[in-house]
């Protein structure tokens, strides 16, 4: 990771920028980036910035509007969560996964770790998860 890169994510993490300036700036960063020169090796594929899901259905009733759901999510929301859990105070903390589980979401925040987060977003990179019934069709992918 270069330098100017790493200090834009400092920067998040102590909550002096937000996600969608940090998106900014590191979005300009690599538009300063020289093009690759012909014959040499391409850039690798760019990170996803957006987690998508989408959902359509039809009421069965024969009208003329489906429903429709479009959900985008930037993935720098998701790991600035993921570092501010760290900020919770232990007290909380076991109060709000007894809440979470008690919900039906068995999840200990004390576990999530940012680099859990990075694993999870580079499989997900290759990912399109695509569900089709008669009446509704949801799709979750990477963008």
């Amino acid at each position: 990771m270069n330098e100017q890169r790493r200090q834009i994510l400092q920067m998040l993490a102590e909550g002096k920028i937000t996600a969608d300036e940090a998106e900014r700036l590191i979005d300009a960063l690599e538009r300063e980036q020289p093009e690759t020169p012909r014959g040499a090796t391409p850039r690798p594929k760019t990170r996803p910035k957006y987690l998508r899901v989408v959902m359509s259905w039809s009421d069965g009733s024969g009208g003329d509007e489906p429903g429709r759901v479009n959900v985008r999510v930037p993935l720098q929301l998701l790991r600035a969560g993921v570092r501010l859990t760290s900020l919770i105070p232990p007290q909380a903390l076991t109060r709000v996964n007894a809440e979470l589980n008690r919900s039906g979401v068995p999840i200990d925040l004390a576990e999530l770790k940012p680099q859990h987060l990075e694993e999870l977003i580079d499989q997900l990179d290759e990912v399109t998860v695509d569900v089709d019934d008669p009446d509704a069709k949801v799709q979750v992918f990477c963008e």
